[in-house]
C-alpha cells in the first residue's frame, strides 16, 4: 500500500477473494476502498468556532489581558483605556483565534485526529449507504447483493446487505468479518484485511444462500477504489 492506496497485487488480491468467496452462494459481493468518506471541515470550522467564542469569554472574564495589549500597543503610556477600544481588541483576538483554528485544522491529519469517533462512524455509514445504494441494492434479480466498504483514514468499515441477505442473516453474523478486516487494516495490511473479510463474508452467505445451477454472476468481482 503506497501511501492510502492497495497496488495492483493487493487489488488482485480483493479481487480473487470476491471471485472464490461467491463459487459457493448466491450472494453478490461487492468490495469499495475509500481514501476518506468525508473532508469533515465542518469539523473545524466547529472547533474555530469555539475558539473564537473561547477567547470572548475568556477576555470578559479576564479584561486585564485586552488591556495589557492596549497598553502595550502605546508603550505602556496610557492611563485608562476607552470601553470600545477594548471591545475592538476582544474582537481582533476573536478573528485571530478563528483564522489560526480554522485554518491550522487544514492539516489532515490533525483534523482527523480531532473529529470525535462519533462523527467518524456517522459519516462512514452514511456514505457507505449511498455507495450501496448505487452499486448493491436491488441490483440483481434476487435482492442477493452484499457491500463490504472500508474507509482508511477513519479505519472503519460497514457491511450493507440486499433484502434477501438481510433477512437471512442475523447482524451480528458479520461481527467476525469486521474485527478481522479492521485488526489488518490497523496493522497496515488493508488488501489483506478485505480479502480476510471477503472470505468470512462468502462463507456466511454459502450457510444461508448457497449457490444454485442458474446463478449467474451479476455483479462485478473486482475491487472498487474511490
Amino acid at each position: 500500500m503506497a501511501g492510502w492506496k492497495l497496488d495492483a497485487e493487493g487489488h488482485a488480491r480483493v479481487t480473487a477473494a470476491a471471485a472464490e468467496a461467491e463459487r459457493g452462494t448466491n450472494g453478490e459481493i461487492v468490495t469499495i476502498l475509500s481514501d476518506q468518506s468525508d473532508s469533515y471541515r465542518d469539523v473545524a470550522l466547529h472547533y474555530a468556532v469555539a475558539a473564537m467564542l473561547l477567547v470572548g469569554g475568556l477576555c470578559g472574564l479576564l479584561p486585564a489581558i485586552p488591556e495589557w495589549l492596549v497598553t502595550l500597543g502605546h508603550g505602556g503610556w496610557i492611563d485608562a483605556v476607552a470601553p470600545g477600544l477594548l471591545i475592538f481588541v476582544t474582537m481582533l483576538l476573536q478573528v485571530v483565534a478563528f483564522l489560526l483554528v480554522r485554518y491550522g485544522l487544514e492539516y489532515r491529519p490533525l483534523r482527523m485526529a480531532l473529529t470525535p469517533k462519533a462523527t467518524k462512524s456517522r459519516r462512514v455509514q452514511r456514505r457507505a449507504l449511498a455507495l450501496f445504494r448505487a452499486s448493491a441494492e436491488k441490483r440483481t434479480a434476487a435482492r442477493e447483493g452484499i457491500l463490504l466498504y472500508l474507509s482508511l483514514a477513519e479505519h472503519r468499515a460497514e457491511i450493507i446487505a440486499d433484502e434477501a441477505i438481510h433477512g437471512a442473516v442475523p447482524m451480528e453474523r458479520w461481527g467476525d468479518a469486521m474485527a478481522a478486516l479492521i485488526d489488518k487494516v490497523r496493522a497496515g495490511d488493508a488488501a489483506d484485511g478485505m480479502a480476510d473479510a471477503v472470505a468470512q463474508i462468502g462463507s456466511i452467505l454459502a450457510e444461508h444462500l448457497p449457490k444454485t445451477d442458474d446463478d449467474e454472476n451479476e455483479l462485478p468481482d473486482r475491487l472498487i477504489q474511490l
